[in-house]
């Protein structure tokens, strides 16, 4: 079987600078200019000899400089933006295990073990702490945000705030500020893709896809429940506990209720979250600011190709 090349490699000569043509290529996808260039009917791909053919716009090179400086300044921000937020995640997801995973919480030492369980710890299951596709009543006649499943990362809380849309419909997942959210499909589940709920216009709540599986605290904290969904133990559980047919296997939320769970004193659960409270309040701003630099590049973008904004 013939495979497509799914990727091209560019090498730029010296009248072209390498970032200008980056931006040149995003703004000319945007506007569909490249749509010609394209073959095939149900997977579109550019061959080599289309690409050669393909008209670029190329003011003087120290102009391309200047638009890409401009252009890169924000993705240089919002680059580094992504990295903060990733070791802040980091952080907080080992001072999870370490807690509540391998049990070295604060004072551990002293703390006697009884029956295999830490003096004052509970064992239960997690329908008793977490609540599961709790109810949320939302007015049918308002315009609400719809959150779909592209929204969610595989590695992160954040939720992409540019694929979020607007609707009048009342149908899917239903979920508020705080929640987490859980992909309940395959190959979603299987990929991490799972959100700390945050941002939100209003408090009522929003919807998404009917594939989510909402979760919210009822003896931890919000934090603790989307730090729970990310550590390997319940991630292995979930995937191990789907069904269905090949290829739309999803697992069940009365399966998660069932697992299995070490609940920790009020203290320590208190304690924990004055800790990790700021650095989640912290990744929020960082990806409140990778939003606007996100939309202010891209308003950006058409004026500085197009000549409308002169360097």
């Amino acid at each position: 079987m013939k495979i497509q090349k799914a990727l091209h490699r560019v090498r730029v000569h010296d009248c072209l600078d390498y970032r200008y043509l980056f931006y040149w290529f995003l703004w000319a996808g945007k506007r569909g200019a490249l749509e010609q260039y394209f073959t095939g009917a149900t997977i579109k791909h550019m061959p080599g000899q289309k690409l050669k053919s393909v008209i670029i716009d190329k003011p003087p090179i120290e102009t391309q400089r200047r638009i890409a400086d401009i252009l890169s300044a924000y993705d240089d921000l919002i680059e580094n933006n992504r990295k903060q937020i990733k070791l802040l995640e980091e952080v907080a997801q080992r001072l999870y295990k370490e807690w509540f995973v391998d049990l070295r919480f604060p004072g551990h030492e002293r703390t006697k073990i009884v029956d295999g369980v830490p003096e004052g710890w509970e064992s239960c299951i997690l329908d008793d702490v977490i609540e599961f596709d709790p109810k949320v009543r939302l007015d049918k006649d308002r315009i609400k945000q719809f959150v779909p499943m592209s929204a969610l990362s595989t590695a992160s809380m954040v939720l992409d705030m540019n694929e979020i849309s607007e609707t009048t419909s009342n149908s899917g997942s239903k979920f508020q500020n705080g929640d987490t959210l859980l992909a309940r499909i395959t190959p979603c589940l299987e990929n991490g893709k799972t959100a700390f709920v945050h941002g939100l216009e209003t408090d009522e709540g929003a919807v998404g896809s009917t594939e989510y599986i909402v979760m919210r605290s009822k003896k931890l904290n919000p934090y603790m429940v989307y730090l729970l969904s990310r550590t390997n133990s319940f991630r292995q559980s979930a995937i191990n506990s789907m069904s269905g047919s090949d290829g739309r296997q999803r697992v069940k939320a009365d399966k998660l209720k069932a697992l299995a769970y070490l609940l920790p004193p009020a203290r320590l659960v208190h304690r924990f979250e004055k800790i990790v409270l700021p650095m989640f309040e912290m990744v929020f701003a960082l990806n409140q600011q990778i939003f606007t630099a996100t939309q202010a590049r891209d308003r950006l973008l058409p004026k500085l190709m197009s000549g409308e904004v002169e360097v």
